[in-house]
């Protein structure tokens, strides 16, 4: 026994629901079309008024004397109707035998008749050879005293041909599965990219909401584990987080207390390398709070003027005496967090201060992306430790003077930060010299 799964809602009964809706709205349209256009699509005869005009000309030309029939059919002939009245069958042009029909077959036509003629024949323009301008419908009819009327639109001026119809029927179809697909689709399609946005939200942002349940089973399945996950994953960060930041702070009181014995050392040179240690960690476990501080309290995206911030620490450091070229826009907004991005490149034109002046910035954007680069004219890294300077408390430096080597986080953070705001930081060293530092930006925050 196969089974479809329609007993609940999921893709294979929306599917099956999409494929039967798309079947009964083409037959309803269809049906429409038959009831509401068959006037103009394929009308009855008797209301094309062409029966009355060959029922009056009949009668007429029948009461007429013989000599005056040819005259009289050639005054009935209008645009519509051409008239043809003779004597006898051969002068009428036929292609030969037409389809005859017993008057009986025609009601409408016969009483309207004054007698009922002898014969009735009609053509098809099928039944002329091809190519021959006499090609038309014809309806022949022999009167009581054996002569011949002969009947002819010039063209069909009462319905579609069969080629049309079938045409119009197939527009209607395919009007009604494009239209039941949209619909569907729309009802699958809405939900998972409601899901995807979710999704990418939760890799910038560890604080983001669950993502409502909706959409077909097979997606509330996904979209309750993705929920779960992010609940596990939140937990585990948090937990982890104040984890280290409560050993950060509890390393405070064991430090305080060494520079405190430190005091009653009598070699002046070991308390001074005591107490330059005891600052060094003083200062890891400072930047370490500040770090996880950072991670513990999520700025909210705001829109702000990305050129400006850029432009207003260039300031900063110039009024420090440290000249920091920027290349960019003047104005320039973004959806983010301008505090975590403003700490981020900070950091970026720190080390490029203290390892290699002089720093530049350059900000520019294409249609998806946002780029800010810091460029300095320095050493660089080798290629090997590019990606270990982010790792955190790594330092390039050798030596342990926290003025030159610093404590191993600048980096670390600026990159938590970007990817906070769904961005990446990379770096690279110039083919000219120096080191470049990435930033790239989604310019549209989903």
């Amino acid at each position: 026994m196969i089974r479809l799964g329609l007993h609940h809602d999921g893709i294979s009964r929306r599917i099956a629901l999409t494929i039967i809706a798309a079947m009964l709205i083409s037959v309803a349209l269809n049906i429409l079309f038959v009831q509401l256009a068959g006037v103009w699509a394929r009308p009855p005869l008797e209301k094309t008024g062409l029966l009355e005009q060959i029922a009056v000309t009949a009668r007429v030309l029948e009461a007429a004397p013989a000599d005056k029939r040819m005259q009289l059919a050639n005054a009935a002939s209008n645009p519509m109707l051409h008239v043809q009245w003779s004597a006898q069958r051969d002068a009428l042009a036929l292609p030969g035998p037409g389809e005859q029909v017993a008057p009986q077959a025609v009601p409408a036509l016969t009483q309207l008749l004054a007698t009922v003629p002898l014969r009735l024949e009609v053509y098809q323009p099928a039944d002329w050879p091809a190519d021959n301008p006499d090609a038309h419908y014809k309806l022949v009819m022999q009167l009581a005293d054996q002569s011949w009327l002969a009947f002819t639109p010039p063209y069909r001026s009462w319905g579609l041909s069969t080629g049309m119809r079938f045409t119009i029927i197939g527009i209607l179809a395919l009007i009604a599965a494009l239209l039941v697909a949209w619909i569907g689709t729309r009802q699958l399609a809405g939900p998972l990219q409601r899901f995807a946005r979710a999704a990418r939200r939760f890799g910038s942002d560890l604080r983001a909401p669950p993502i409502r349940l909706e959409g077909p089973h097979e997606l509330r399945q996904a979209i309750t584990a993705f929920n779960t996950m992010q609940a596990q994953i939140q937990h585990f960060v948090a937990e982890r987080t104040q984890m280290l930041a409560a050993i950060s702070h509890d390393l405070r009181a064991p430090l305080t207390r060494m520079r405190l014995r430190g005091e009653f050392i009598e070699d002046a040179e070991q308390q001074r390398k005591l107490f330059r240690d005891v600052d060094e960690m003083q200062s890891m476990i400072n930047a370490a709070l500040g770090f996880f501080r950072d991670e513990t309290h999520l700025e909210t995206a705001t829109p702000f003027d990305l050129a400006e911030l850029l432009q207003t620490l260039v300031d900063d450091y110039r009024d420090q005496q440290i000249d920091v070229d920027f290349e960019g826009p003047a104005n320039l907004v973004y959806l983010g967090r301008p505090l975590g991005l403003k700490r981020a490149v900070t950091n970026l034109i720190e080390n490029a201060v203290k390892y290699a002046q002089p720093p530049s910035i350059r900000l520019s954007s294409n249609a998806r992306s946002l780029f800010i680069e810091v460029r300095d004219h320095g050493p660089g890294i080798p290629d090997a430790a590019l990606e270990d300077v982010f790792v955190p408390f790594f330092r390039l430096e050798s030596s342990r003077n926290r003025d030159t080597g610093g404590v191993g986080l600048g980096l670390p953070s600026a990159r938590t930060a970007i990817r906070e705001q769904g961005g990446e930081l990379t770096l690279r060293n110039a083919p000219d010299g120096g080191l470049l530092a990435r930033i790239v930006l989604p310019r549209v925050n989903d």
